[in-house]
């Protein structure tokens, strides 16, 4: 039984495995099949991409090559225009240097001509000199008979006679050459100065006298006055300055005849808007710290504006000085602008003039100085000015030219003369000061309404601060002979209307342009 079960498992055994061998082997070649087939589909979807791609870069070639010959025929276009336009430009040319040749040679012809003429005169000439020569000798023979003088005689008195001559001659020339040595010294002046102002861009300046601070709401006005007015008070005993609190919305106005207390009170308001913190402990605390920051930061603003102008060795305290002068205005300009603008006008003027500009600077750096403190001592700026800069070891130099720029004192050097040029070109220029920005504004809108009220005018602009104004007339309204008598009408009206320094040039463009596109 044993052998028989083992019989029996064996060849069990061995059809299972046959079995087995052949499922798994008509597996595998259905698995080939498919992967065949999927093969086959992936060839085909890779052969119609590729057919696809290809049409598809062969439509872009196409494209571009279209493309690329448009463009060539389009420079190819232009290329023979330039070259035709230059052809004309040349045979132009050959055409003038023709005229010009011929031109030339007439004129050859002419003075070969006119040659001929002048040796004939010249012969002509020397037969009348040896005639009147001769005559001379004659005459000369009968005076002598005549007067009864000897030739030394003569000739003394003639002599005398033409000394008389000559020195009236030489008066009148003296007084012609001085004439004319004015009249060029003042060009020449003129000329200096207008470079200098070319040459130094400054920005207009207006600047208010009070401070406004502004607030976040109105219910701030509440927290600054306090419990019965204890921080504003405080705020105003503490900086200086007058606190205005009325109608205004969200503002407070701070008004004080000393510029750096009302920026002391400024800063320090806003830092306590900030910090949302309002009352009399705070407030001193605050208004301290921004004391020492101002100090710190009026001399940093003075080294800078040493720095600026470019020169050197200036005493501390003229430095600290210099940076008050930033919280100073005169007439709605800023002291310390002023000052650095007259110094770089100085500067260029004494470069013109082949003089020491380091000096010039300084002088024009210094001569408002006084201005920082004249509001606590007695007399005018440039004295106080010339005390501080005598007191600080300034030269005798530039202390003079300080005391001299508004004529208190005579000036012994030529910085003197400097200084107030200097010093009325920076007050006087187009947008310096409030009341000249106003009339300069007033003046170029009166020009240009004056232009605009003439029939035909299409727009008018007045340059050069007002000493031009250039007038666009329409082409097919106004006539190439009428714009002259346009312009003279406009230089009428102008003179009977406004009233202005120097003079104003009028230009009147007419302008015809016909415009076509090439397609």
């Amino acid at each position: 039984m044993d052998i028989l079960h083992i019989v029996i498992g064996t060849v069990c055994a061995v059809v299972f495995f046959i079995a087995g061998y052949l499922l798994r082997r008509f597996g595998a070649e259905k698995k080939v099949q498919s992967a065949e087939e999927r093969a086959k589909l992936i060839l085909q979807e890779a052969e119609t991409q590729s057919q696809a791609k290809k049409k598809e870069a062969t439509l872009e070639a196409k494209d571009l090559l279209y493309k690329t010959r448009a463009e060539f025929e389009k420079e190819s276009k232009g290329r023979r225009q330039e070259l035709l336009n230059l052809e004309k430009r040349l045979i132009g040319r050959e055409e003038n240097l023709d005229r010009k040749v011929d031109l030339l040679e007439k004129k050859e012809r002419d003075l070969s001509s006119k040659e001929n003429i002048l040796e004939q005169k010249e012969k002509q000439n020397d037969e009348k000199a040896n005639e009147l020569n001769t005559l001379i000798k004659e005459e000369k023979e009968r005076l002598q008979r005549v007067s009864g003088l000897s030739s030394e005689e003569a000739k003394k008195i003639l002599l005398k006679h033409m000394e008389d001559e000559v020195r009236y001659d030489a008066n009148l020339m003296i007084k012609k050459i001085d004439e004319e040595a004015k009249e060029v010294a003042d060009k020449k002046a003129r000329h200096i100065i207008s470079l200098a102002i070319q040459r130094c861009a400054a920005e207009h300046t207006v600047e208010s006298t009070v401070s406004v601070v502004s607030l976040p709401s109105d219910d701030m006005k509440g927290r600054i006055i306090g419990r019965e007015d204890r921080n504003i008070r405080a705020l105003e005993v503490a900086t200086g300055v007058d606190v205005i609190i009325d109608d205004t919305p969200e503002a407070v106005t701070l008004s004080g005849f000393d510029p750096i207390r009302r920026e002391i009170a400024r800063i320090s308001l806003e830092r306590l808007i900030t910090n949302g913190r309002i009352h009399p402990a705070r407030i001193e605390e605050i208004v301290d710290k921004v004391k020492k920051e101002m100090e710190q930061s009026i001399k940093e603003e003075g080294e800078k504006s040493i720095f600026d102008v470019g020169i050197q060795r200036i005493h501390p305290e003229i430095i600290k000085l210099l940076g008050r002068l930033k919280y100073r205005t005169s007439y709605g300009q800023n002291v310390l602008q002023h000052s650095k603008e007259v110094a770089f006008i100085m500067g260029l003027l004494a470069g013109q003039l082949k003089l020491n500009v380091a000096v010039a600077k300084r002088i024009g750096l210094l001569h408002d100085i006084g201005k920082a403190v004249d509001h606590e001592l007695e007399g005018t700026h440039a004295g106080i000015g010339c005390e501080l800069a005598k007191k600080y070891g300034e030269t005798e130099e530039i202390i003079n030219a300080i005391a001299a720029h508004h004529d208190e004192v005579e000036s012994n050097s030529i910085f003197g003369v400097l200084v107030q040029a200097a010093d009325a070109i920076s007050a006087t220029r187009p947008g310096a000061r409030r009341e000249t920005l106003e009339i300069y504004i007033k003046r170029l809108a009166k020009l240009e309404s004056i232009a605009d009220s003439f029939k035909g005018v299409d727009k008018a602009f007045a340059i050069q601060a007002g000493r031009e104004i250039r007038v666009i007339v329409h082409p097919d309204k106004v006539g190439d002979q009428e714009t002259a008598i346009l312009a003279r009408e406009i230089t009428k009206k102008i003179e009977s209307e406004l009233e202005y320094p120097g003079q104003v040039k009028v230009t009147v463009i007419r302008e015809k342009r016909v415009v076509e596109f090439a397609k």
